[in-house]
């Protein structure tokens, strides 16, 4: 998830001038409410009972130009999700009302050290938060939710937020996770509507890797716009549900001014796999293994989890769940009806000793290769429970997510030197993805026929793969908008132009602190990681002006820096240029920079490394 692939924008004509671009793509740093120690309670409401936020069933039929006003303008803003496959979320905002579609986060990659998550800058709504009348949730996945728990505290009010009952489900755990409590869950189902001032989000569903996946079709004043949510054409579904090609017929006939899709696997020319195909290869592995099978796949994927179950239970193994998250969601999905599993063929972990290595499978975390997750920690020795022997089976049920295929190599290594027999995707059909290839996704556009088309959900790429699919069903060039996170669209009943930009970007979590980590305290990590620290020390009698004593340079991650003569090497070049500064005057800072000059000079000249360089400059106390 390449946080820094920019979409460059395609040059296309457009009704209205191109408004001039003040780029503000910063990390910011957000309030918080105190963190309290008691669980939240969250309101969990069948039905939206609030003004304004009435439901109803969808009416048969609509007039395209039913409601109507010229004078509306519908601005669609994208916070995040357009320059990378995570931390999804867009704004739409009209006639003075605001929602969100969608809250989501990004995990870090190798060019983020130390960092925990990537969120999208969602500045602009809280500097419009008395606007917003609600926030629609499509599914559960991290991508998608992440961001809630933050937005929540900074919002520091209850905010409704509508969804189906497994993404509830999610967002729950999330918030209690978080001590959040200022927030009303309320439950939505497939062919629900709901008023949000003055627009009218209408939900349906569709297939994904998550049970409770919908798309939302918002009808405002100004225009309509459908999102697909993330999604594929799966006929054979686990759960039994497809993707509601009813419901986008029925979107076409009202009129789509403005559609936006999941565009993650644009580039694939073919139609993306049935999750029934992972669930025959998966038992298939399961029935010949002699040892433990170990599965690592994403915590979230229930489908997945479900299959795996059943190929355990058929082939007379009990189901061990194991990872933080994975646990969690276990017990989400059993406990609200979506994997079915009873408690007789669930072992805990501590309870693995003394039973037959053949009879058991293990549901973990780890397949991202995460250094902490279960699969990770087992592969190295370190977990508490399980231990992994040589002839045991090991799947990893997932693709890596873009940046994370060395760590998985990694932890794929480590269990092949221990003896594991290890599947992966390339080794057999462990996986198939959940989002619609281009096929699919030119059948979906064929279906919709939208005036105007917007991709999201992917990086460059992805983005104007998709573009070019739409060009290639009818949609004009001119009407396919390529844009950036921040970059808006309005829509009125003279169609779709380009917006005004707001501030978008990212904002690092590292640790407990929000917004506060820089790109150059980034980039220090980076440098201090590839070529480590040198460190200069020295007392000085202003005065005088000379050096008291002798200056103490220190290095550590430095190729030869231990060596006592290049260390005094180095002393002797940062004397003698500090006694230099201290002859002109000046002040401790100027000495300071003088001491740091020369020692990145010496460094070069002897060790041809160019380590962070730190100069620490003190005056002689007075006699």
């Amino acid at each position: 998830m390449s946080e820094q692939n920019q979409t460059e924008r395609q040059k296309q004509p457009e009704k209205a001038p191109k408004p001039k671009r003040e780029r503000k793509n910063t990390t910011r740093s957000y309030k918080h409410v105190q963190l309290e120690r008691k669980r939240p309670q969250l309101t969990r409401d069948g039905a939206a009972q609030e003004k304004g936020q009435q439901r109803q069933r969808p009416a048969s039929q609509h007039a395209s130009t039913a409601g109507k006003d010229p004078k509306a303008r519908l601005k669609v803003i994208p916070l995040g999700g357009l320059d990378a496959i995570g931390k999804n979320m867009t704004v739409f905002e009209c006639k003075g009302d605001m929602i969100i579609d969608d809250a989501g986060l990004m995990f870090p990659d190798d060019d983020h050290p130390g960092i925990d998550l990537i969120l999208p800058d969602y500045t602009y709504v809280l500097e419009n938060a008395d606007k917003l009348r609600g926030i629609v949730i499509t599914h559960g996945h991290e991508d998608h939710t992440g961001t809630l728990p933050y937005l929540l505290k900074d919002l520091d009010r209850k905010v409704p937020i509508y969804a189906t009952k497994l993404t509830l489900g999610l967002i729950e755990g999330k918030l209690a996770e978080h001590r959040v409590k200022n927030a009303k869950l309320v439950e939505i189902k497939p062919g629900d509507q709901i008023q949000l001032g003055c627009i009218t989000a209408e939900f349906f569903a569709v297939n994904h890797s998550i049970p409770g996946a919908v798309g939302v079709f918002f009808q405002s004043p100004a225009g309509n716009v459908l999102h697909t949510g993330d999604f594929k054409l799966d006929q054979s579904p686990i759960d039994g549900v497809h993707t509601d090609f009813g419901a986008l017929a029925r979107f076409s006939k009202t009129g789509v001014d403005l559609m936006m899709s999941d565009s993650t696997n644009a580039t694939n020319p073919n139609f993306t796999l049935s999750e029934a195909e992972v669930g025959k290869v998966l038992a298939n592995i399961i029935k010949q293994a002699t040892g433990r099978v170990i599965i690592a796949s994403f915590a979230s994927h229930i489908h997945r989890m479900q299959q795996i179950c059943d190929a355990a239970i058929a082939n007379g193994r009990k189901v061990v769940v194991t990872g933080r998250s994975m646990i969690q969601n276990t017990d989400i999905a059993r406990r609200l009806g979506y994997l079915h599993i009873s408690d007789d063929n669930l072992i805990d972990a501590y309870d693995l000793k003394g039973i037959p290595a053949d009879e058991v499978v293990i549901m973990c975390t780890g397949s991202q290769g995460e250094p902490l997750s279960a699969l990770a920690r087992i592969a190295n020795g370190d977990h508490k429970t399980i231990d992994i022997e040589e002839g045991d089976t090991v799947i990893i049920s997932a693709t890596p997510v873009p940046g994370n295929e060395k760590a998985v190599t990694r932890v794929i290594n480590s269990l092949a030197k221990i003896g594991a027999d290890v599947y992966d995707k390339s080794r057999a059909r462990v996986h198939v993805s959940g989002h619609a290839g281009a096929e699919e996704l030119k059948l979906v556009l064929s279906i919709v026929q939208p005036k105007n088309f917007m991709p999201v959900h992917g990086e460059a790429t992805h983005l104007r793969a998709h573009a070019k699919l739409a060009q290639d069903v009818g949609i004009p060039k001119e009407n396919v908008f390529i844009c950036e996170n921040g970059e808006g669209l309005e829509l009125s009943t003279k169609g779709v132009r380009r917006g005004d930009y707001v501030q978008s970007g990212i904002v690092y979590v590292d640790g407990l602190s929000v917004g506060d980590t820089s790109q150059d305290v980034l980039d220090e990590r980076t440098t201090l990681g590839s070529q480590g620290i040198a460190c200069a020390t020295a007392l000085v009698d202003a005065k005088r002006k000379q050096v008291v004593g002798s200056v103490r340079v220190e290095t550590h991650g430095i190729t030869g820096g231990d060596d006592p003569e290049i260390v005094e090497d180095f002393s002797f070049a940062v004397t003698r240029a500090l006694g230099g500064a201290l002859s002109k005057g000046g002040t401790v800072k100027d000495w300071e920079r003088a001491c740091r000059q020369s020692l990145q000079t010496a460094l070069w000249e002897r060790t041809k490394q160019k380590p962070m360089v730190i100069a620490t400059v003190m005056e002689a106390p007075k006699a």
